[in-house]
């Protein structure tokens, strides 16, 4: 990059407002952000590391930092699927926060992705396996001295039924438990009151939302984290076809794949990936935009989405200015809050998470708060971890803290609003951009 280089006037005004805001926006980072990606714009769309093998989506690269990259293979190895040889390919794919640590100093789930090729005579064969691989991933990766499986998402309800004391509709993903797995169904009622039992292996057929969630600890750092594994899954037919088995192959505009040895798989499969791809997926992230502005207001969520809108069509200065937005403190409520719902999934008679472990995070995040904010936001905050503190002090059977930990989380949500929407809207071409959704 040239040494004196200036900043462009659209740019310059960005640099302004941040200036005004008391957002630290290195003007010398930024320009050298804005120099990588404008090379990057005519160069291969799949990139690699020489150094580390990771690999991705040029730009997604430009946003992934290495540091914490054996940390994130550990974990994969817990959520990662085995390739069998002749019949099951994978390649695992860090996405979300996760993916972009170099510029979210305070990413907050460990959130993966895993695309599976399935090769095999027929469909249905496909559908067999998928749903006898996941099996045995879910009873292998049920428990451990520093993890639990929470949750698991496969099929759909064949009929309107109720679970729990819940209605569920015809089609909508089922979640199972790892005991309704290892049990292989689970009962519940048809809306008039007749038994019903639905069998793993009878919705096998359509597989759809496929995701696995675990609560996992780590020893060394005494931190908790949600880990998460969403497949998308291919068949491979004996023609050498290539069909998704949830009817949609999924775009890679946010995903740095682990292993160098990952490419041959990504690269069969990237070739299927609609020409239309680019468009549909900010098509997709603009609805969720939309969501978050308007039905469930969540501005740091919007302001994620809108960050990889702006970098993935052009709005590149717009993007040099949230790129800063969660390198700043308050944006590490962000963790606090994904913290808090971790703890909260710990809260069950089942759970090998420490009461110990528990707590030591929760102090964790009290002084994190401290370091982070100050005056009435940082007082209401911390009064309401201590209050979940001395809950999980006092609990001896791990004990549910829904109503504690709610408590604490709608704060911390209500201060990351504040802190999201004030700094969005102080630069007028995303306050255009944001007040486009609300008008719609």
């Amino acid at each position: 990059m040239e040494k004196h280089k200036k900043p462009s006037q659209d740019l310059q005004q960005i640099l302004d407002s941040a200036k005004r805001l008391g957002v630290e926006m290195d003007e010398e980072k930024a320009l050298q952000w804005l120099t990588a990606i404008a090379a990057a714009r005519d160069g291969q769309e799949i990139v690699k590391d020489s150094r580390t093998g990771v690999f991705g989506h040029k730009f997604s690269m430009l946003d992934f930092s290495s540091q914490e990259l054996e940390h994130f293979r550990a974990i994969g190895r817990l959520v990662e699927f085995a390739d069998q040889p002749g019949r099951v390919e994978t390649a695992l794919a860090l996405s979300g926060s996760a993916a972009q640590s170099k510029i979210q100093t305070y990413p907050g789930d460990c959130d993966y992705f895993e695309r599976i090729n399935i090769l095999a005579p027929t469909r249905a064969d496909a559908c067999n396996i998928l749903a006898e691989i996941m099996r045995a991933k879910i009873l292998e990766s049920r428990k451990g001295p520093t993890f639990q499986l929470i949750e698991v998402k496969f099929g759909s309800y064949p009929v309107d039924t109720v679970k729990n004391g819940e209605l569920k509709n015809k089609g909508t993903p089922i979640s199972w438990t790892a005991d309704e797995v290892d049990a292989g169904q689970f009962s519940g009622f048809s809306p008039d009151g007749k038994p019903l039992v639905t069998l793993w292996m009878d919705v096998s057929g359509e597989p759809g939302w496929c995701k696995l969630d675990w609560v996992v600890a780590d020893p060394v750092r005494g931190t908790l984290a949600n880990a998460s594994n969403m497949l998308d899954v291919t068949w491979e037919a004996p023609d050498g076809s290539i069909t998704p088995l949830d009817g949609y192959l999924d775009p890679y505009f946010q995903e740095i794949y682990l292993e160098a040895s990952s490419v041959p798989i990504f690269s069969k499969l990237a070739q299927h990936v609609s020409a239309n791809a680019l468009d549909e997926y900010v098509s997709q992230l603009e609805g969720e935009v939309n969501k978050y502005l308007t039905k469930h207001l969540n501005y740091g969520k919007a302001a994620k989405r809108m960050y990889n809108i702006f970098r993935l069509t052009g709005r590149y200065n717009e993007a040099a200015f949230i790129r800063e937005l969660f390198d700043e403190p308050a944006s590490m409520l962000y963790q606090v809050w994904s913290l808090i719902r971790t703890i909260e999934d710990c809260c069950n008679p089942l759970s090998p998470i420490t009461s110990e472990q528990m707590l030591a995070q929760t102090d964790q995040l009290i002084m994190s708060v401290i370091s982070a904010l100050e005056g009435d936001q940082e007082t209401e905050i911390v009064r309401q971890l201590l209050r979940m503190r001395d809950a999980l002090s006092r609990q001896k059977t791990n004990q549910e803290l829904n109503a504690d930990a709610e408590a604490a989380r709608a704060e911390v949500i209500n201060v990351v609003n504040n802190f999201f929407y004030e700094k969005l809207t102080s630069v007028p071409e995303i306050k255009i951009y944001m007040d486009g959704f609300k008008e719609s």
